[in-house]
């Protein structure tokens, strides 16, 4: 990941995270908003933005769905970093498919010093950036994927909302305890370093899953019976957890594929158009196994295990089609 002070790169960005043993994630910096009209200066055009991102990171994987979902692959340019983050933090190839398609850096901190010379904090994905004013907009995942929901709805095809009026109530209640539980609660036991810390984070993890599996028992989706950003912010820990979370995050009482419901609504998810291209385990596997010498020395990446996420789903015939 990396973290720049006062425009210069330090090394040690997981001790700053780290509070009496347990993982606390720091808040994103940049949080500036694209809209239809361009109230907030940033207007949703077309060519206009491009996105940064790491196919391993859960939190770009959001962004990499919506852009996905909404048919925005022609208005929003994409870069992806090399699965490995070492002591430059994320990294582009000179050439290739893991290259700055925009700038042609080397590293994803001169993303962040070229936005700001004297930027303070992590560098993280994913990233948003203006072509127009040469900025970044935002860094914050769950702003960036309600952006991509409807800001840019006169430039594409699809007009599906997945954050809903009449929904939002019940889904911000809902991403509250999955966030802290669940997609940041695999973070709190991977990077934890005391058996406190690591325990209070592994209950809180299994206990939310639970929850989630009765939920998923009595409904097809997190909010009811359509499907909704809420889904979506759950998938990407859920397509993590087997290969990844289980082993080398210690996250290891049950698999997602133990969960009867669970693991059917990840299959149903992941067989849904587009999204099975956003997703690539054998990245995800180097990045985190390569990455992480604090919990991996060895660097050492699991050959296992044999997931197959294509098998036969029961979600429409329990419940039927999405909405």
């Amino acid at each position: 990941m990396g973290m720049l002070i006062k425009g210069q790169l330090v090394n040690n960005w997981l001790d700053k995270e780290i509070d009496k043993g347990e993982f606390k994630r720091m808040e994103s910096t940049f949080r500036n908003t694209v809209t239809a009209d361009g109230s907030g200066g940033f207007k949703a055009e077309a060519d206009r933005y491009h996105l940064y991102v790491s196919s391993a990171c859960p939190w770009a994987h959001r962004t990499v769905i919506f852009r996905k979902l909404k048919k925005l692959e022609t208005i929003i340019g994409l870069s992806i970093v090399e699965p490995e983050m070492l002591e430059h933090g994320w990294t582009f190839a000179e050439t290739g498919d893991y290259r700055d398609h925009l700038h042609a850096f080397h590293f994803m901190h001169e993303i962040y010093t070229r936005a700001d010379k004297a930027f303070t904090g992590q560098i993280t994905v994913p990233v948003l950036w203006d072509k127009k004013r040469n900025t970044i907009v935002n860094n914050e995942s769950s702003e960036i994927i309600r952006m991509f929901n409807s800001a840019f709805n006169t430039l594409t095809e699809v007009q599906t909302d997945f954050y809903p009026e009449h929904l939002r109530q019940k889904i911000d209640a809902i991403n509250l305890p999955v966030y802290n539980n669940i997609n940041n609660g695999v973070y709190r036991c991977g990077f934890a370093t005391t058996q406190l810390a690591y325990e209070r984070a592994f209950d809180r993890l299994f206990n939310e899953l639970d929850n989630v599996e009765n939920i998923l028992s009595a409904q097809a989706y997190l909010a009811g019976e359509q499907l909704t950003e809420a889904d979506w912010r759950l998938f990407t820990t859920l397509i993590r957890f087997d290969a990844v979370y289980v082993g080398h995050f210690k996250c290891n009482l049950k698999r997602i594929a133990d969960y009867e419901n669970l693991s059917h609504y990840l299959r149903d998810l992941y067989q849904m158009p587009g999204i099975a291209e956003t997703v690539d385990l054998d990245y995800i596997k180097r990045h985190y196994y390569y990455s992480h010498s604090s919990i991996n020395p060895t660097q050492v990446i699991a050959k296992g295990p044999q997931l197959d996420f294509t098998s036969p789903h029961n979600r429409f015939t329990k419940f039927g089609e999405p909405s």
